[in-house]
């Protein structure tokens, strides 16, 4: 299963969730040297809440909020079938 959600648009971030043997969050981002643990944290905090443990997420981020990072995620994840 694959889910994306997102553009690499400033301001925005491209999510892309597939399957996988662990939990594997890759970050790319322009800001991550200052955001890179905030933007983890959001990511890691929905797939604890749905207890996801076999996705690979790649987050593609050109200064998305916490909350656009949290849509897309949510979205992907919806797109890919992982959660309803």
């Amino acid at each position: 299963m694959t889910g994306q959600a997102g553009s690499f648009e400033s301001g925005d971030c491209l999510i892309t969730v597939t399957d996988s043997n662990s939990l594997d969050i890759v970050i790319e981002s322009v800001v991550k040297a200052q955001f890179g643990d905030q933007i983890h944290d959001v990511i890691s905090s929905l797939l604890s809440h749905y207890k996801l443990k076999n996705v690979t997420i790649h987050c593609q981020d050109k200064g998305a909020l916490d909350y656009t990072i949290k849509a897309r995620t949510l979205t992907a994840l919806r797109r890919g079938g992982y959660i309803e």
